[in-house]
């Protein structure tokens, strides 16, 4: 697969400035209260009556979403005016939201221009240049037609540089995660999503452990093994280090990998397959992730695991009924293959409890259960600790990934009780997102742990903001987020 950069990323320029330059085309946020960017006022009186009036005409009234496009008529070296709405609570993530609309807007001008930045509200620039990259991000390495964005350069007026570099380098690395769940799984094996994540980390300090072939046999992940057993792409458990000198924490990052899940032998109908090559967002959001904190060079020793492989049915897939022996020693009774994202964690959270980190954060497209419960857009979260779940959230609350706190309940763990193994990998119809993280839970020690079901989020249904249709990398801005709370306040 090689690296999956997509041409944005190479070609968008973007920068800080106290004044608009000549550009195609200036963005400006106005709120709910009719008050306008800081840096927008002398723009807005040299439009002059004209403009209030269009505004009126067109019912602009500063809602989260509204755009709207005016001929800049009377200001030098700007074509038009684009005006986004940030709605009536405006903080970071209005300012995001209204960037990556901008974004989406602007896409047929070259050289664009933000007032956005200039808002007096906690990192209005890094949301800002993280909304615009990411709302610009198109995946098209599949498409012969160059009818795409052409937008090569964007300055965002009343950024700091810092903050300009830090929200690119975040909105980078969610591009990488979006890049890997959007690759077809043709052109998506194990094999190659190591190679991505060792191409995007090159120079950085990050350095890579590789389990394979026989070694997997050795270390004993024998969930992971299980599932791979019908697919003829070899597994991968890859293992990515950052360890600065005089870390504040240690954390673990553990991610989902299966690169296609056709549900093994329990197969899926053919439309519940069409989304599958999106079952690895886990591994894509720590990957990621982990890229981004090395880059900002957070003082946070960071282990990022993810058990790479497909789940497919052959002759010689594990049947339902068999029993793995994970790392950990602890037995599991398989009774549908199509709940195999559970049994890959368990080896990839056994591995990362051995390191002994301070926390432990997995990520997985795990159950329709919890998409069921919570929608498309909006995870959930279980946890073995109530003030590190509380921190998660609140980190997925600080860059607008939203996270939901549900139960683990003792007594519902004896519905995945087997009456052969240690436990069942499926609980029965009712009560699937909770039944799956009590199983997670056996393989985490007593550390604090808080498992993160992405299974609405990774996959969002359309484009918005600066989301777009497809991978979300839903999770790495969070784990950033996270890197950053523990960088500064510790564990």
């Amino acid at each position: 697969m090689g690296a999956v950069s997509s041409e944005w990323r190479r070609m968008i320029e973007i920068s800080a400035a106290a004044a608009a330059p000549d550009v195609d085309a200036l963005g400006i946020g106005l709120d709910a209260d009719g008050e306008w960017d800081p840096a927008a006022a002398a723009v807005v009186a040299q439009l002059g009556d004209g403009f209030s009036a269009f505004l009126d005409q067109v019912d602009v009234t500063g809602k989260d979403g509204q755009v709207a496009v005016f001929p800049a008529n009377g200001v030098d070296g700007v074509d038009h005016v684009i005006v986004v709405g940030l709605g009536d609570q405006v903080d970071a993530d209005a300012v995001r939201r209204a960037s990556g609309a901008l974004a989406r807007k602007a896409s047929r001008a070259v050289t664009v221009a933000s007032t956005l930045a200039s808002r007096d509200v906690d990192g209005a620039g890094q949301a800002a240049a993280e909304g615009f990259l990411l709302g610009a991000y198109r995946y098209d390495r599949y498409r012969t037609s160059n009818n795409g964005p052409v937008t090569e350069r964007v300055v965002l007026v009343g950024a700091g540089e810092a903050d300009v570099s830090t929200g690119s380098t975040i909105a980078h690395a969610v591009a990488l995660a979006r890049d890997l769940v959007n690759t077809p799984s043709a052109d998506k094996s194990p094999a190659s999503v190591v190679d991505v994540a060792l191409a995007e980390t090159e120079g950085t300090a990050v350095r890579a452990v590789i389990h394979e072939g026989d070694a997997l046999v050795d270390q004993r992940f024998g969930g992971l093994l299980g599932v791979a057993a019908g697919s003829s792409r070899p597994a991968r458990m890859l293992e990515l280090w950052y360890e600065p000198d005089a870390p504040k924490a240690f954390m673990a990052f553990v991610g989902k990998g299966i690169t296609f899940d056709s549900g093994g032998l329990s197969l899926k109908p053919a439309a519940g397959m069409e989304t599958m090559k999106t079952d690895m967002a886990g591994a894509a959001a720590v990957i990621g992730a982990i890229r981004a904190i090395a880059q900002l060079e957070l003082p946070v020793k960071v282990l990022a695991i993810t058990p790479l492989t497909d789940n497919m049915p052959s002759g010689s897939a594990t049947k339902p009924g068999d029993v793995l022996t994970t790392r950990n020693g602890k037995t599991i009774e398989v009774l549908n293959t199509d709940a195999e994202g559970r049994l890959v964690l368990a080896d990839g959270l056994t591995l990362a409890s051995e390191q002994q980190p301070d926390v432990i954060v997995d990520l997985a497209t795990l159950t329709g259960a919890c998409k069921v419960a919570l929608g498309e857009k909006i995870a959930g979260g279980f946890g073995t600790d109530e003030a590190f779940l509380e921190r998660v959230i609140a980190a997925g609350r600080r860059v607008g990934e939203r996270i939901w706190p549900l139960p683990l309940p003792d007594d519902y763990r004896t519905l995945i009780d087997s009456p052969i193994a240690d436990m069942a990998n499926t609980g029965g119809r009712f009560a699937g997102a909770i039944t799956a993280a009590l199983l997670l839970r056996e393989f985490v020690d007593e550390r604090p742990w808080v498992h993160v079901d992405i299974a609405g989020p990774a996959r969002w249904p359309d484009d918005e903001h600066y989301q777009t249709k497809d991978g979300s990398g839903f999770g790495v801005r969070t784990l950033v987020a996270l890197a950053q709370d523990f960088a500064e306040h510790g564990a």
